[in-house]
């Protein structure tokens, strides 16, 4: 692969739409007596609709009433399956329509991560609530827009990432606030899928759609890391190369990285397209715990030194994740997942790829 990862600036990927927006529209307050806030999904690809659509079947706080899509032929299936009023759907040219919908409270943004900051900002601009995939966006610009675009309108935003809502996830994040084994010396992570993207269109092909593994996947071992450790790293670095050139010329197929903290601790991590790889692992003073697997959709399980064990918790991650985020809209509460976090994990991202453009030198956050 080239070093040399390009993408498309920030005001060519949102401007057009960005525009059609920028009108402004006052916030939507709540009302306590709405039982269940109506989510439209902002893209129908897999994870929509094999993830997020049965998830909202599954929620107390939020429901399926909308959609967003580029693709007409998809809409049929999707007002079939699950009753959706032609009036709640729309496309990206008119997305921004949905300011005057009362039917949708919440976009959750699942297009590809090139361009989450031009639909995420559409949807704050129209006066709702966003909740937005992860990789939060391509850079700390394009993150931080996304946040004052929420700030601004007064809706919440928050990113999804559905490990911390996991009960064993939250466990060992705990084990870090309250330094249950005692001070952390070491912690390790990965998160990767032996597999290919054999068609030239798909988007983890393509850098200026967020592509790579290091996009797609690492954000996993990073947002573990830094939540594990209780700590924010000052330095990283890192390496980036593909083995599998005809597919992965222009992105990363692999990725090793190291996070240094104050104090001297160092952690690694590992993600890829090419090697399977699933686990957290912290050892400490006084003991040690680890997930493995550590951010499958079902089945997250770990154990610690002193034989404790975290058994797989059997309910939907992504109806927990979003039951919890609506209930913090409807409570006014800070989500568990602020979008500092998605720019915290965008911040090491951009740091790892200029470390392997300068040959893996340490680089300073």
């Amino acid at each position: 692969m080239s070093n040399n990862i390009t993408r498309k600036r920030f005001l060519k990927v949102t401007g057009s739409t960005l525009a059609a927006a920028s009108f402004g529209f006052p916030s939507i307050i709540i009302p306590k007596r709405k039982e269940k806030l109506g989510v439209a999904l902002v893209g129908l690809g897999r994870y929509a609709g094999g993830q997020l659509a049965p998830g909202l079947q599954e929620t107390e706080h939020c429901e399926l009433r909308g959609i967003v899509t580029g693709t007409p032929s998809k809409i049929p299936e999707w007002q079939g399956q699950y009753g959706i009023p032609d009036r709640n759907v729309y496309n990206y040219d008119n997305m921004h329509e949905i300011a005057n919908n009362d039917d949708i409270d919440v976009v959750y943004i699942v297009t590809p991560p090139g361009i989450h900051a031009r639909d995420a900002i559409v949807g704050a601009e129209a006066g709702k609530h966003v909740w937005c995939e992860k990789p939060m966006a391509m850079d700390e610009e394009e993150c931080q827009a996304i946040i004052d675009a929420a700030n601004a309108n007064r809706v919440q935003l928050t990113i999804g990432y559905r490990m911390q809502h996991e009960p064993n996830t939250q466990t060992i994040i705990g084990f870090g606030k309250e330094r249950t084994y005692g001070r952390i010396v070491s912690l390790s992570s990965g998160a990767g899928y032996s597999g290919s993207h054999p068609d030239p269109e798909n988007w983890r092909r393509n850098p200026d759609l967020g592509g790579g593994a290091l996009y797609d996947m690492g954000v996993y071992p990073i947002n573990a890391i830094r939540h594990a450790a209780q700590l924010e790293p000052v330095a990283v670095r890192g390496r980036q190369w593909s083995e599998r050139e005809e597919m992965y010329s222009d992105v990363d197929e692999f990725t090793d990285f190291e996070l240094r903290f104050e104090k001297g601790l160092v952690a690694t991590g590992e993600t890829s397209f090419g090697k399977s790889t699933n686990y957290l692992d912290v050892e400490c003073e006084d003991g040690w715990y680890r997930l493995r697997p550590m951010q499958p959709y079902r089945g997250v399980q770990g154990e610690t030194s002193d034989g404790v064990e975290l058994p797989p918790d059997p309910n939907h991650q992504q109806a927990r994740q979003m039951d919890n985020d609506a209930l913090a809209i409807k409570e006014n509460k800070n989500p568990i997942v602020p979008g500092e976090d998605g720019l915290a994990d965008i911040r090491i991202v951009k740091a790892i790829m200029e470390s392997s453009r300068r040959d893996g030198e340490w680089i300073e956050l």
